[in-house]
């Protein structure tokens, strides 16, 4: 871990009571009127940071959180917070990393650095995808391609505004929240969710 990193994990409390009592990155966006996708979310693949394709429909009956993450954000310590929520969900959650450098240079420069990072410094064993593009532009993963498309989840166009922003689907493949980057995973929008 770097200096940065390190000084990172000291102030994230701060920073996460600061978020919360001002409002910054704390926006939630609801699946009020149950919109259904109109492009199966089940029909979606991703490529592990090992290569591997992981198939979205093996997760039917569970939901899946997907947030975009980086190595050097404030909001990084949630990987901590993740991970907890992904052994203390397992036999009903899933939880997916989009590692990502699309804002700032925030972001490890390989798949197996990025990997190692995660599994040192928070004891990450969801799964990660191969590092991407996830805002709207020509090279923007495919799963965030369909996280931000009304036209493809039915109902939202919000992309990420910030690194570990959250997207919760629920168990019949149904895009349900768009979380901020402030909201923590065991925060109560999240917890109540699930």
């Amino acid at each position: 871990m770097t200096l940065r990193q390190r000084i990172i994990k000291l102030v994230y409390p701060l920073l996460a009571k600061i978020s919360r009592k001002k409002g910054v990155n704390m926006n939630i966006n609801a699946n009020i009127n149950n919109a259904k996708p109109i492009v199966s979310f089940y029909s979606l693949t991703a490529i592990g940071n090992n290569g591997n394709i992981i198939d979205f429909n093996g997760f039917k009956n569970k939901k899946v959180l997907l947030v975009n993450t980086a190595s050097a954000c404030g909001y990084t310590p949630q990987y901590d917070d993740l991970q907890k929520l992904h052994e203390q969900y397992r036999n009903k959650l899933e939880i997916i990393g989009f590692p990502s450098n699309d804002f700032g240079e925030q972001e490890k420069a390989n798949d197996e650095e990025i990997a190692n990072f995660c599994k040192i410094n928070f004891g990450v064993t969801f799964p990660l995808v191969k590092k991407s593009h996830v805002i709207k532009r020509a090279e923007q993963n495919e799963v965030f391609k369909w996280l931000s498309d009304k036209n493809k989840n039915g109902w939202n166009d919000q992309p990420p505004q910030w690194n570990f922003c959250k997207y919760l689907i629920d168990e019949n493949g149904t895009l349900l929240n768009y979380f901020a980057s402030g909201v923590q995973p065991f925060d109560k929008e999240i917890i109540d969710a699930l």
